[in-house]
């Protein structure tokens, strides 16, 4: 056996450096095929049990959001929210134990994620965050709701193309049944602490996206806020659209095992032609063409 590992030494070193490679340029493909898989299940799941909502349990969570909305937009934001305050918070919009609020669908770049209560590191990884100080995603005048995750991950697209966002592009958020369309009408980059544009103002319906830039370097935040404009075709394609997966992400699951099988391929019959002398060549192609080999 160690005979054996010297001699193919340099055949293993170098197909294992070619595995590693393969599979470091792979890995941002399958982890955020993975969590868009996830996370698609658990919009599955949120949807699932809204539609089992009896009709008063519904009309009940919902009009305690509004409320909600109404009475922040009277007091105005508390950035640094009280234990009770953040307790009452947690139970706006819990339909069920995950947290989830909602989901938001950006057409343009083809995501669509669900909304957790609050903006921990754990959301923020894998899915979108709301920003809990702000306005709960249910519409209403006077209300500016604010949501946030990370970009630039291996593992998750996210935000990662939020700074391709223009004025007049649109998302949707969507929270129990209800259907709410923003479009962009303002970007700003700003400092972390300059919370000025994310401010309720009176009788305007805003939600902003939020996530760090310039990439890499996180030291400002760029703001995309829209403002609520009437549904254009709603969301009925929900199950469809979220278990359609883009051919980009199907294609390394195919190539890479075929690759691999090649290259064995590759090295299994090279070590063999090297084995094999001229003698032995010359046998095996008369014995292919049926010639008996004549002796002299």
């Amino acid at each position: 056996m160690v005979k054996w590992l010297r001699k193919h030494l340099l055949t293993i070193v170098i197909l294992g450096a070619m595995l590693v490679g393969i599979g470091l340029l792979v890995y941002p493909t399958f982890a955020n095929y993975w969590n868009q898989m996830h996370q698609t299940h658990a919009i599955m799941e949120y949807s699932e049990t809204v539609s089992e909502l009896s009709k008063v349990d519904y009309e009940k969570i919902l009009n305690s959001a509004k409320e909600y909305n109404k009475n922040l937009a009277a007091t105005g934001i508390v950035w640094r929210m009280s234990k009770d305050q953040k307790s009452e918070y947690k139970k706006q919009l819990a339909v069920d134990h995950t947290g989830i609020m909602g989901y938001i669908s950006v057409p343009k770049f083809r995501i669509k994620l669900p909304i957790y209560h609050g903006t921990d590191e754990d959301v923020l990884q894998i899915a979108i965050g709301h920003l809990e100080p702000t306005s709960l995603p249910v519409g209403g005048e006077s209300s500016h709701c604010s949501v946030s995750s990370h970009r630039g991950l291996p593992s998750a697209r996210l935000f990662t193309d939020l700074d391709k966002f223009q004025e007049g592009d649109t998302w949707t958020m969507n929270v129990l049944n209800e259907t709410l369309t923003y479009e962009c009408d303002q970007i700003r980059i700003v400092t972390p602490e300059d919370l000025s544009n994310l401010q309720i103002e009176d009788k305007n319906d805003y939600c902003t996206l939020i996530t760090c830039t310039p990439y890499g370097v996180n030291t400002h935040r760029l703001l995309v806020r829209g403002h609520r404009i009437p549904n254009v075709d709603g969301d009925a394609n929900l199950t469809a659209d979220a278990i359609r997966i883009e051919p980009i992400y199907i294609a390394p699951f195919f190539a890479v095992p075929l690759l691999i099988i090649l290259l064995i391929m590759l090295i299994v019959s090279t070590k063999r032609a090297k084995r094999l002398n001229p003698a032995e060549i010359t046998k095996d192609y008369l014995s292919f063409k049926g010639i008996t080999e004549t002796k002299k």
